[in-house]
């Protein structure tokens, strides 16, 4: 089923092109991957410390009885901004196949800042009482929203601008971004909960990072106002007017089920893992930051390694299949192996094979669903893919693994959630077809 949009508006700017020289082609991508870096960068390094003091968050701002509740409710709030993301994945996608990646990415990297600032400086429950909770769910729709259109936006501008043969090392850098803000955000955890006191980090300390990633803002919006668009080589305006963009909603929907399996993981292994080692492996304090740090370490340097990989394959899907199966076979015995470690180096082997394989294919994946899309229609395609994928399966898997855990007793959910997304992930792959598009 095929649903009509309106016709694409011409854009206004010009890409290099891919003429250009090599030294031309390197110092452009230098740039496109900078500005691009920014923006995801500051989306994760907020979703990262928003998640490593979920629990703080949750006594401040949602005082409610039971050991759980608090945490429950602080995770809620966390998905509450991924709720959000479908729709700012389809307007601000629509926004960039009109407007142009250019102005859909500052657009994105202003509405975060808003997000971030909101929640850096809310005053707690105690002190202005149920607005408290409210103006943290507030910065996280905005935040949501804004994200939603980042991650389509910035990954078709990485791709559309790479050079012939480059494609997938440009889009490494999306992942690689992601990494490197969720490294920075498990050392300032790491860092305030070793240096300041209990007190102190309850009542100001764990503000500081949310206001130290704020000045990303500022300069990502600088940069990428000096960007060159990439929405140009779509049809010529008579041509635009007789053939209106369309959705692919059979694509989009398995689409979206592909990047099931993979944002289940990111989520667990960066995002929730602190508060799982916490609980069920006794990895106190800062300790409980170092394997979601050691993540987004390998992710940050792994990424374009694998990226200039999938720039040699003639196909996708064959590292997609291997790697996918090769992910649930080793899940369990990971997590019995963290589970039952009695220091801190056998967790983060752990984490080392679990995250390693993930990233291989990674790349493979995000442009799986770039090149199956019209560069028309890619923006708000793999926006919408991405935001609800990660929406139902990712910004909710730290809620739904802590439920889980506190009606089943196990400490074994996290596995067979991520074991189950990720055949979800497998059957779609079976069925989507690979196609190469400009």
């Amino acid at each position: 089923m095929k649903t009509t949009c309106p016709p694409i508006a011409a854009p206004r700017d010009v890409v290099a092109s891919n003429d250009a020289s090599p030294a031309s082609h390197a110092s452009s991508h230098r740039r496109v991957i900078l500005a691009t870096s920014l923006g995801n960068a500051l989306e994760f390094f907020d979703f990262t410390v928003y998640s490593f003091f979920a629990a703080l968050i949750g006594k401040l701002f949602f005082p409610v009885s039971g050991s759980h509740g608090p945490l429950l409710l602080s995770f809620a709030t966390f998905g509450a901004g991924f709720v959000v993301r479908p729709i700012g994945g389809i307007v601000i996608g629509a926004y960039a196949d009109r407007r142009g990646r250019k102005a859909a990415m500052t657009l994105t990297i202003l509405m975060m800042a808003l997000g971030t600032v909101i929640i850096g400086l809310a005053p707690t429950y105690a002190r202005i009482g149920v607005v408290a909770p409210l103006l943290i769910v507030v910065g996280r729709l905005i935040q949501g929203f804004s994200a939603g259109g980042e991650v389509g936006a910035s990954t078709t501008f990485l791709m559309e601008s790479a050079a012939p043969g480059t494609r997938g090392y440009l889009v490494s850098w999306q992942l690689a971004s992601q990494g490197a803000s969720a490294l920075a955000g498990a050392l300032c955890g790491m860092l305030l909960t070793h240096a300041l006191s209990p007190a102190a980090l309850e009542s100001w300390g764990w503000r500081v990072p949310f206001l130290l990633g704020l000045l990303i803002g500022p300069v990502g919006l600088y940069i990428r106002s000096h960007l060159h668009e990439t929405l140009h080589a779509v049809p010529h305006a008579s041509e635009r007017a007789t053939a209106p963009a369309r959705y692919d909603v059979r694509r989009i929907v398995l689409g979206t089920l592909l990047m099931v399996g993979s944002t289940s993981w990111m989520y667990i292994l960066v995002f929730y893992l602190p508060s799982w080692l916490t609980r069920f492996a006794h990895v106190s304090g800062a300790a409980a930051f170092l394997p979601s740090g050691l993540a987004g370490l390998i992710l940050t340097i792994a990424s374009p390694f694998c990226g200039k990989l999938t720039d040699r394959l003639k196909s996708r899907k064959p590292i997609l299949f291997a790697a996918g199966i090769a992910n649930v076979l080793v899940l369990y015995p990971a997590f019995t192996l963290m589970l039952h470690a009695s220091a801190l180096l056998p967790i983060l082997a752990a984490v080392a094979l679990l995250i390693g394989l993930w990233v291989v294919a990674n790349p493979a994946g995000f442009l799986l669903l770039l090149e199956g899309f019209p560069r028309e229609m890619r923006g708000r395609s793999l926006g919408i893919i991405y935001s609800v994928g990660v929406t139902l399966f990712g910004g909710f898997a730290p809620f739904v693994v802590t439920w889980l855990i506190g009606a089943t007793g196990s400490a074994y959910a996290p596995v067979w959630y991520m074991a189950a997304c990720s055949f979800v992930s497998l059957a779609a792959l079976t069925v989507f077809d690979e196609r190469i598009a400009d």
